[in-house]
């Protein structure tokens, strides 16, 4: 009787559900800052956040129903959750303001800082040549934003400020996964981001068409899909082997916002945009380096 596959002996099938919420993930951003023009953006986080409960509710209940989000930790939750509505708010906002190009590139920029802030907040060791990736990756970040120069756009820093947003939540949710469950820390998230922007909800609110209606819900709805083929895919394929192809995003974000809103990033975008692809493929390898080498003294 043969046995059943382990998780990480599917890295073919690792990559297909990885590409599958790039391209998902992807649609939804279009869909946000085509929902943008005409709505606020806490109003399209609230349907981002509530009706992503409808997958939701199908994960949690394949990971062991409600005891899957027992939790000894509701301070740690707290805090990831106000630090992850935060980096959203500003990258729903970014989409609003700035071409879709342009806010995922800059987007690519939150790994790099999570490794930056993994040693003084984790306690992580990171080595000089991982050092100069994360030096190498700022530098990407700058040639992007482009400051003290005329075609300086404040608004760019809006995306830096989600990325580094995005850094701080990413290290919460290590911290976390010491103890939680993945469901419990998505559920807790979800909800989170849809209590606050529904607190506010009514100050803002925008009555949609029935079109838009149907948008609305379809970005919470991809949302939580996305989320759920990406849990899939680094369940099980190794995460250095996959997480490279995230950034296929950038040719889903090209296509839609030329094809959409006749938008091209500059030189300067496709530039910076290369260093920080360059710089956090080069950590994604340290990283698989320095666990291998960890694998073979035990």
């Amino acid at each position: 009787m043969s046995s059943a596959p382990t998780p990480a002996s599917q890295p073919l099938a690792g990559i297909g559900y990885l590409l599958a919420a790039v391209i998902v993930f992807s649609i939804m951003d279009a869909l946000i800052k085509w929902l943008s023009a005409d709505y606020p953006t806490l109003q399209v986080i609230f349907f981002r956040g509530a009706c992503a409960f409808i997958p939701l509710s199908l994960f949690i209940a394949r990971q062991g129903g409600l005891a899957a989000l027992r939790t000894n930790r509701p301070v740690g939750h707290i805090l990831r959750c106000l630090v992850g509505v935060s980096s959203m708010v500003l990258g729903f906002w970014a989409l609003a303001v700035l071409p879709l190009a342009d806010v995922i590139a800059i987007g690519f920029a939150g790994p790099i800082f999570l490794t930056a802030l993994s040693v003084p907040l984790l306690g992580e060791t990171v080595g000089w040549r991982r050092w100069c990736a994360v030096f190498a990756g700022f530098l990407g970040v700058i040639v992007m934003v482009r400051p003290g120069s005329s075609l300086f756009q404040v608004e760019a820093l809006i995306p830096v400020g989600g990325a580094v947003g995005y850094a701080f939540a990413m290290v919460l949710v290590r911290r976390l996964t010491a103890t939680e469950t993945i469901a419990a820390i998505v559920f807790y998230f979800t909800l989170t981001t849809t209590v606050v922007s529904g607190a506010i909800l009514p100050f803002v609110w925008v009555t949609p068409t029935w079109g838009d209606l149907g948008l609305l819900v379809s970005v919470g709805l991809c949302g939580g899909v996305a989320q759920l083929l990406m849990t899939r895919a680094f369940k099980i394929a190794p995460g250095s082997l996959i997480a490279p192809f995230e950034y296929s995003a950038v040719i889903w974000a090209v296509t839609f916002g030329w094809v959409i809103w006749h938008e091209l990033p500059d030189a300067a975008i496709w530039t910076g945009s290369a260093i920080v692809i360059a710089s956090g493929l080069y950590i994604l390898h340290r990283e698989a380096v320095i666990a291998r080498c960890r694998r073979g003294r035990t």
